[in-house]
């Protein structure tokens, strides 16, 4: 169990919150949620001892261990995948390296001697003869094959450093342990193996996440972050929602009722104060004014953008034709012979993976990257518009929003940018930053606009889940569901991949699955586990 006593933090002046005092019990699962900036990261780096609080404490009994996922891709690059991985088990490693250090020298000392014999029983205790295999077992069911496992960590992709950290944070059977968004760079097949690891984990877990399906299927609680407070609600989040949606109409429809009374009898009091008949009645209906409650409701820092895209023209019945479109990267081949022909109507969620190859497949189709070998063929009704994984070369320039999303809009029509902008959350002066301070959040509700005004007909997106949170997630989502024309797109959402695509399409190493289904229907085919598994 861990534990915070009026806990709080300021950011200069300014409180992100205040007199939290809350428990965290074992065997419960607690998603930490609330707006970009509510101080959902900050809370677990709090509890970790990573950073003060300005006021309270943390209660941690001594004997208990922590765990604390890691997002410092580069910290263990020293490290081989094994030691990365053991070093989980805070208990275990210390005795763990250093008998490690002194069966690698040449000869020992009789004190050495003497303290490879403690350190061997200590070992023993703490079940570390297991500990190399243990490790290894989750490092391949997370996907780090056993050739992977002896290499360094700075020989490893950005994707599978990601899943090495992983196992560190759950290796060793932490008291409390505390994941900030696990499930970021994870392909589907792992992060269904998560679930499952967090559902039968008995001790106590606090996960901030914005994959909806992912917290409704591993939280038994909610830990929201707004108004400058903490309060944790029983379920998961769609029961969050639910309710908190419901409390917070219940307080409106409270207020409204009771706005509607004193407005009668103020007009009472106007009209008869007066006169004489009436003054006492008057007197009377001012002390019930003076009476009634209206509540003032906090005011929440979750915004919801309103992410709406419509094609200038609907898609003719020839929208794209790929074919044996092959490509390398550092001499490493990544899309092997890919063949298909997107329909009118078709919303098509790429999977795989490799995240490389999925971002070089939607950069191959958007036209950012020429294949070694193969070809595309797009309609002549198509317009086509693309939300990249890295935007980083659209915000480089020091420029207005407003001038940035001039260059896509032809009329220079300020009030309809100013629009568009607003749909996005951008407002007042916050239309006027300048692009290249935008946060990744700001930045992808700007891709948004861009192609929103641009009207494609084909949009292609990679990734745009990232950095939002979730109420511009759950607009996305709607946005994409609604839109009547050609999808294609790779998400990590799974409440994304099961709500909005009518066909799957997975990159294997040596080929490609396709399959006209929803994203549920597909994992659950045997003939494509049997594919899959042909084309490795």
């Amino acid at each position: 169990m861990i534990s915070t006593a009026k806990l709080g933090i300021n950011f200069g002046d300014k409180p992100l919150f205040e007199d939290v005092s809350l428990k965290f019990l074992p065997g419960e699962c607690y998603g930490l949620i609330g707006a970009n900036g509510a101080g959902k990261s900050t809370f677990l780096k709090i509890l970790s001892g990573q950073l003060e609080s300005t006021e309270g404490q943390v209660i941690m009994d001594d004997s208990q261990t922590l765990s604390f996922l890691s997002q410092d891709q580069f910290a263990y690059d020293d490290y081989k995948v094994l030691e990365t991985v053991i070093m989980g088990n805070k208990k275990l490693y210390p005795i763990y390296a250093e008998r490690m250090a002194l069966y690698a020298k040449p000869e020992m000392t009789d004190a050495e001697g003497e303290r490879v014999g403690n350190l061997e029983e200590e070992f023993g205790e703490l079940d570390g003869y297991m500990a190399e295999s243990d490790a290894s077992t989750m490092l391949s069911d997370l996907g780090i094959t056993n050739d992977m496992q002896d290499q360094k960590m700075n020989e490893l992709e950005a994707g599978e450093k990601v899943r090495v950290l992983l196992a560190q944070a759950l290796f060793g059977n932490p008291d409390v342990l505390l994941l900030d968004e696990p499930t970021n760079q994870l392909d589907y097949i792992t992060v269904l193996w998560l679930e499952k690891f967090l559902m039968d984990f008995k001790n106590t877990v606090l996960v901030v996440s914005h994959d909806r399906h992912f917290l409704n299927k591993v939280c038994t609680h909610i830990a929201d972050v707004d108004f400058g407070e903490i309060k944790i609600y029983p379920g998961n989040y769609d029961f969050w929602q639910m309710s908190s949606e419901l409390a917070m109409q219940q307080r409106q429809d409270k207020n409204k009722k009771e706005e509607g009374k004193k407005k009668e009898l103020e007009d009472f009091v106007r009209r008869f104060s007066a006169n004489a008949s009436k003054s006492k009645q008057a007197t009377s209906r001012k002390k019930l004014i003076d009476k009634l409650e209206i509540d003032e409701l906090p005011v929440s820092r979750r915004r919801t953008p309103f992410i709406q895209f419509k094609g200038k023209r609907h898609c003719g019945n020839s929208v794209l034709t790929i074919k044996d479109v092959s490509h390398s990267i550092a001499g490493e081949k990544v899309l092997d012979n890919i063949s298909f022909t997107v329909e009118k109507d078709d919303k098509i969620a790429i999977l795989g993976q490799n995240s490389v190859s999925k971002t070089t497949l939607l950069d191959i189709i958007s036209g950012e990257v020429t294949p070694d070998t193969g070809t595309l063929q797009w309609g002549d009704t198509i317009t086509h518009s693309y939300f990249p994984k890295d935007n980083t070369q659209y915000f480089q320039d020091v420029m207005p929003l407003t001038e940035w999303l001039g260059q896509y809009e032809t009329t220079g029509d300020i009030d309809l940018l100013r629009g568009f902008l607003g749909r996005m959350l951008f407002s007042g002066d916050d239309a006027k930053k300048n692009v290249n301070v935008l946060s990744g959040g700001e930045k992808a509700r700007s891709m948004f606009s861009k192609m929103m005004i641009q009207e494609g007909n084909v949009l292609i997106f990679d990734e745009p889940t990232d950095h939002l949170d979730l109420e511009s997630i759950t607009s996305l989502n709607t946005g994409l569901e609604k839109f009547e024309d050609c999808l294609i797109f790779t998400s990590y959402d799974f409440q994304l991949l099961n709500s909005v695509p009518n066909r799957i399409i997975e990159v294997c190493p040596n080929g490609m699955i396709d399959q006209r289904s929803s994203f549920d229907d597909f994992m659950k085919s045997d003939h494509v586990q049997e594919k899959r598994e042909a084309l490795k």
